[in-house]
């Protein structure tokens, strides 16, 4: 097993969309034969899985208020919070690593991680039901994992001193959540900092994750590690990446479970976040999500637009209702037709 580095340019990037979009260019595109191990920290981001529903998982209002990115990933699992104090792991695999790895097998990628916990002073972490990690019956780290051909990628967080209060707002709580998609099952976390040994209890998160490596890699110092770093050109592609796909709305927002088409709106009273099918000329499926209303608010108008005509008149008579007016305010009306009228996919 080898490190990658995932600075850029001696610099440490926290940014969650491009660290999350860089496991997918090692495994598409770099390739790099046999096991790589990389590990980051992001700021504030909620993440989730590429079969759910962003509406379903995240409170919009508390993301805007907190500049907290919203992200999705190309690997199933739930949603997440991710902080400055918590770590990512990924572990990237292309051909045959010849040390036992495989795909699906989230043990034998949990191990290195519990080991080296085991011996900075956390009592029996373990792996629970398929991809959890606890300790003390609470979870501090959910794996997922993604394949493409030979290569996949395997990873997860570590907890060391998440704000969970931030995480608990930033993610809506199962009874807020009622769209389709993979729902996230929340469970008891916790942080290792307090199961540490005390030499670990009060580090800065870098240094925490150098001493955490240290540990998995079984040496002193980062640079006895065999270790890729990322290059220009590793970063010009991941850049085009990013720019094509992930760092878009398209694909953070829009990209939810049972819908063809996304728009974007920013209206006087915030921005709104548009989800829509369209068959035989009316709209068939639709979603409304953001920060101008609350959700209940949103899915009622979205529910008044079900069955409608794609066409200026039919919509602009809905959105016209003083009712539907009082929630989206009055200048919504001219953006949102134009949203869903331009360029819409047409069924039938």
């Amino acid at each position: 097993m080898f490190l990658i580095d995932t600075n850029r340019q001696g610099k440490v990037v926290t940014d969650a969309i491009v660290n999350q979009s860089i496991d997918n260019y090692l495994v598409n595109d770099l390739k790099l034969p046999g096991h790589g191990l990389m590990m980051y920290v992001n700021q504030p981001a909620v993440i989730v899985g590429i079969n759910q529903s962003v509406m379903a998982e995240v409170d919009f209002h508390y993301l805007a208020a907190n500049g907290v990115q919203l992200v999705r990933r190309t690997s199933g699992g739930g949603a997440v919070y991710h902080d400055e104090r918590n770590l990512i792991f990924e572990h990237i695999v292309n051909g045959d690593p010849q040390d036992g790895s495989k795909f699906g097998d989230y043990s034998v990628f949990a191990q290195p991680i519990l080991r080296a916990l085991a011996e900075m002073g956390v009592a029996h972490p373990e792996i629970s039901g398929k991809s959890n990690l606890v300790v003390d019956g609470k979870k501090f780290s959910g794996m997922t994992m993604f394949k493409n051909g030979d290569g996949y990628a395997a990873g997860g967080t570590i907890m060391y001193d998440l704000n969970v209060d931030a995480a608990h707002q930033a993610l809506l709580p199962s009874s807020q959540r009622q769209h389709r998609g993979v729902a996230s099952n929340r469970v008891p976390i916790t942080n290792l900092r307090q199961y540490l040994a005390p030499e670990y209890r009060n580090l800065d998160i870098q240094a925490f994750k150098e001493a955490l490596l240290c540990h998995i890699f079984q040496v002193e110092r980062l640079d006895q590690i065999e270790t890729y770093h990322l290059n220009d050109r590793d970063w010009d592609i991941i850049d085009e990446r990013l720019a094509d796909k992930y760092r878009t709305d398209a694909w953070n927002f829009g990209a939810n479970p049972g819908f063809r088409e996304y728009r974007a709106v920013l209206l006087p009273t915030g921005q709104l976040h548009l989800n829509f099918t369209v068959h035989q000329g009316a709209l068939r499926n639709v979603a409304l999500f953001g920060t101008v209303a609350t959700a209940d608010q949103l899915n009622a108008v979205a529910d008044r637009l079900v069955g409608v005509s794609l066409e200026t008149a039919a919509l602009t008579a809905v959105l016209s209702d003083p009712a539907v007016l009082a929630v989206l305010g009055n200048g919504a009306v001219t953006p949102i037709v134009t949203a869903l009228t331009t360029e819409a996919h047409r069924e039938g």
